[in-house]
């Protein structure tokens, strides 16, 4: 029997998150001698790149109806080609939205936010992000199978490629809950919650016209933007950046928060950040207690000069 994954798609375009999900099922079939099936919905980009990461079946299903996403839609189809025992989801706003569905139409277990491979198969025992990332906990699957979402940026995306086969489903599926109001064109911008880097500023920063050096810094790291709740809400800064408890939670490798006191709401989003670098100019700014790197000093100095630094080294 396969491990199942749902790799979603943006637009027909596969993006980390999805490659991600494969490799954590990969790590799941590796130990129990079985094979990878990935299933997604009306995508434009090959399969080619799902065998990449692991997976030996794709079914992909076509269905005009599906179009515009809807959760509900979108379990009924996952659940319509889906009869294994696990199933593996990214953590992201869509699939999260769709796999709590699945689980009650399937009456399996959901386990969200998982950060590591499996410690036991039977049962399924998992470590998971909890207490808006202030914690971890251990917990079972004890229903007859089980749903996971892999939070982004925890496990990785790690090639191992196979020879893959893919499967079309054509379906059927009733969509009536979706209206499209507007549309609006997708920002090409890197995706703040697959970002491996990260730059944040605060209200620290004074006012919107001294962004320039934040998104400088941004671009020599090859970093997404992001701000605090503040800082949004004043409409300095667009509300898809507003990072924390009320806003975005990431996982980056590098998160860099410039002139953020680090209130607990922020924290909340942030905290599961690899490493955890905090400038700002009072001493006694409660980030500084969950850095891993502290500056206490100007950030009108001290971004410049940084960033000048990082273009030096990379010549």
């Amino acid at each position: 029997m396969a491990v199942f994954i749902y790799a979603e798609n943006i637009n027909g375009h596969y993006k980390k998150a999805a490659f991600e999900a494969v490799s954590y099922a990969k790590s799941i079939a590796d130990k129990s001698g079985e094979t990878v099936t990935a299933i997604t919905i009306n995508p434009t980009d090959s399969s080619d790149a799902l065998y990449k990461y692991g997976a030996t079946n794709v079914i992909n299903i076509k269905d005009e109806g599906l179009k515009n996403f809807s959760a509900k839609a979108y379990a009924n189809a996952v659940n319509e080609v889906f009869d294994g025992k696990i199933i593996v989801f990214p953590h992201t706003t869509d699939a999260s939205s769709v796999a709590p569905m699945l689980a009650i139409q399937k009456e399996f277990s959901l386990i969200t936010n998982v950060v590591e491979s499996p410690e036991n198969m039977s049962p399924l025992t998992v470590k998971r992000n909890s207490f808006s990332g202030k914690g971890f906990m251990h917990a079972k699957a004890e229903g007859d199978g089980a749903i996971i979402t892999v939070s982004q940026n925890s496990f990785g995306a790690k090639e191992n490629a196979v020879s893959g086969t893919e499967e079309i489903k054509n379906l059927t599926i009733a969509n009536e809950d979706t209206k499209v109001i507007s549309h609006e064109q997708a920002s090409t911008a890197l995706d703040l919650k697959e970002a491996e880097i990260v730059v944040s500023a605060g209200r620290g920063m004074k006012g919107p016209e001294n962004w320039g050096m934040i998104e400088n810094l941004a671009g020599v790291l090859g970093a997404a933007t992001a701000c605090s709740k503040p800082v949004s809400d004043i409409g300095w800064r667009p509300h898809s950046e507003h990072v924390g408890q009320t806003g975005k939670a990431i996982s980056p490798n590098l998160y860099v928060a410039v002139g953020i006191s680090g209130a607990i709401q922020h924290l909340a989003g942030v905290n599961s950040s690899k490493t955890i670098v905090v400038i700002n100019s009072d001493p006694e700014a409660p980030f500084f207690k969950s850095a891993d790197y502290g500056v206490v000093g100007d950030a009108f100095q001290i971004i410049p000069a940084l960033t000048e630094k990082i273009k030096a080294i990379q010549q």
